[in-house]
């Protein structure tokens, strides 16, 4: 995250505001259980930042049309946005340290901290 942290203050986004919405362009609308998962933050911390972010207009929150008790938050077109745009950045980034520390290497270590990952949801 080092390189991305100037980018983001640029754009005025936290790096976990960033993981919430790159969550949400990944996977599309989910509840707050399974967004704070995916993101890897906690709970109260996803309360927050959603609440952040939908302030700027970057998400919504709606119903969940199969579990009216359920609500899903979801992307705005304004938040799709931005990821697009940090996106183009990030993937310099990456492209940059595939050239650098090698693509295998790299391919190694994502499928490890996968795993890792993996573990402490068990």
């Amino acid at each position: 995250m080092n390189p991305i942290r100037p980018y983001l203050r640029q754009v005025g986004l936290t790096e976990q505001q960033w993981r919430v919405l790159r969550v949400l362009s990944d996977e599309g609308a989910l509840d707050s259980t399974r967004l704070a998962s995916a993101a890897l933050l906690g709970p109260p911390t996803v309360t927050r930042i959603v609440r952040e972010l939908m302030d700027r207009g970057l998400i919504e929150r709606h119903p969940d049309d199969k579990d009216g008790r359920r609500s899903l938050i979801a992307l705005r077109h304004e938040g799709a946005a931005l990821v697009n745009l940090t996106g183009l950045h990030t993937v310099a980034l990456t492209e940059l340290l595939r050239e650098k520390f090698g693509a295998e290497r790299l391919d190694k270590l994502r499928d490890e901290l996968v795993a890792l990952t993996k573990v402490f949801d068990t």
